[in-house]
């Protein structure tokens, strides 16, 4: 048996896969977020630690036997965050999370004098990037950064807890900007530039590697037998491929998660920062992967959720009584800022059009449509860059609503495969990556899942649609100035 956790940034999901790859068994805890100010977003470590441990002593009152068989525990979370650690390992602040936008002054002045991020490191310097964040700690909190001796992402804190190893995964170490992303490696002079040297960093493995063993008294008050080995693991997007099969070049996933991502995989490194593309290790050796993220997908319907009083269940159910193809409101979407194409933290969201006859039903259309937008705005951005997915598995609590799914179909002409069961996500990534530490092979674990349905594109609406994507691109670029964004 085989353990995946996947610290998402609302949620802990721990996982039990059974050797021939099935989930047998599942637990999750809730994680609140504090944004103390505009634009602040901090979880502590230790709700983290907690949760993992409520989950796992979950599983094993429920599923004794299967506990007791573990041979290992696989990672996956939540990318780009901060925890800031000193000598003896203690947590000094709350973690900064990756959609927190506080040093978007400091990641702008990195991207501008430091060219070596976008050549090196393969990507725009960008607010929700762990090196900025560095700096704005430097800068804001300078007491805190003298005492910080170590510093680990969100996942790879729980590993410390696990195993008392600090080390992280390729993938995952990608998104902090400090890495020679093409060498997999840190790069001494990235991170000179945030005043930083690798002793400070976590050892690096691939994401199959193992990097330590469950600590005695976990093994057994977890019900283990042990030993119990710890997989690298991989950032949040990559598991997710990997839970997916997306392992070999001409892969490629969409997600309409709380952010929407699209995700190639390449056999190479193949960054294009200026289109906003982001490029980093894949959780699989000597791959890599390429991706375009907006910050807010599914978050969108959730706050329409919250402003209704509506489920998006109700809410979804309005929208599919209306006419797809024509609607006079448009949505952007950038409630949380944007990253692909923008790259601008102070980026803003709304509607324009409203008008007194509109309700709850035109506002969800809008949304999703003005989601679909933006998520072919990122396609686009990946092609231009020189991908050329064969196929795109939808995933994400998005991708239930087909309705929603029609539309990025129909924008990018791609058609999205919607697998029979795609819940487990990044847990079962990491669950696989376990697996894959043990010995296994990619090509015997990592499956892509059975296909419930294709969903293709539609031409109607894609002549219907071209042009509101087009208005809707001219109205953002008009209103830019005037909400202060670049």
């Amino acid at each position: 048996m085989y353990v995946g956790l996947d610290l998402g940034t609302s949620s802990l999901k721990a996982i039990i896969m059974e050797e021939e790859g099935k989930v047998v068994a599942s637990a999750s805890r809730s994680l609140d977020v504090s944004r103390p100010h505009a634009g602040w977003s901090e979880q502590n470590p230790h709700h983290w630690w907690r949760a993992v441990d409520e989950a796992l002593i979950s599983l094993s009152q429920s599923h004794p036997k299967e506990m007791s068989s573990v041979s290992a525990i696989g990672l996956s979370g939540q990318m780009h965050g901060l925890v800031a650690l000193d000598e003896a390992h203690q947590v000094l602040r709350p973690a900064i999370l990756w959609n927190d936008t506080r040093n978007a002054a400091e990641a702008a002045e990195l991207d501008q004098t430091v060219p070596e991020f976008r050549s090196l490191g393969g990507n725009a310097v960008m607010a929700g990037f762990t090196a900025p964040k560095a700096v704005w700690l430097a800068r804001h909190e300078p007491d805190i950064f003298k005492q910080t001796k170590y510093i680990l992402l969100p996942k790879d804190y729980v590993r410390l807890c696990l195993s008392g190893d600090c080390a992280s995964d390729m993938s995952d170490a990608s998104g902090t900007l400090w890495m020679d992303v093409k060498a997999r490696r840190w790069s001494e002079p990235l991170l000179a530039a945030c005043e930083l040297t690798e002793a400070q960093m976590p050892r690096l493995y691939e994401g199959t590697e193992v990097t330590g063993q469950l600590r005695d008294e976990l093994v057994q008050r977890w019900g283990m037998t042990g030993p119990v080995f710890i997989a690298a693991g991989g950032g949040d997007n990559a598991s997710a491929a990997v839970g997916l099969g997306v392992v070999k070049p001409g892969d490629g996933f969409v997600s309409l998660g709380t952010s929407g991502v699209v995700f190639t995989v390449t056999d190479d490194f193949a960054p294009a920062a200026a289109q906003g593309a982001h490029a980093f290790c894949h959780a699989l050796p000597h791959q890599w992967h390429q991706m375009g993220v907006i910050l807010a997908a599914s978050d969108c319907v959730s706050w329409l959720s919250e402003i209704t009083g509506q489920s998006a269940t109700e809410l979804a159910a309005l929208a599919a009584a209306k006419d797809h193809n024509v609607t006079d409101l448009y949505f952007h979407p950038y409630l949380s800022g944007e990253r692909t194409p923008h790259n601008d933290a102070g980026a803003r969201g709304g509607f324009i059009g409203l008008r007194r006859g509109h309700d709850a039903g035109d506002m969800m259309l809008a949304v999703m449509q003005g989601v679909a937008f933006a998520m072919v705005d990122a396609m686009d951005v990946l092609t231009k860059a020189g991908a050329s997915p064969e196929q795109l598995i939808a995933t994400g609590g998005g991708a239930n609503n087909h309705d929603w799914l029609r539309l990025i179909a129909s924008l990018s002409a791609y058609p999205l495969i919607v697998p029979e069961q795609s819940d487990e996500g990044a847990a079962l990534g990491a669950a696989r990556l376990a697996a894959l530490s043990t010995g296994r092979s990619v090509e015997d674990i990592c499956q892509q899942p059975p296909i419930q349905t294709i969903i293709q594109p539609d031409e109607a609406t894609h002549a219907a649609l071209h042009q509101m994507r087009e208005t809707s691109q001219h109205l953002f670029q008009a209103i830019r100035p005037l909400l202060g964004t670049r």
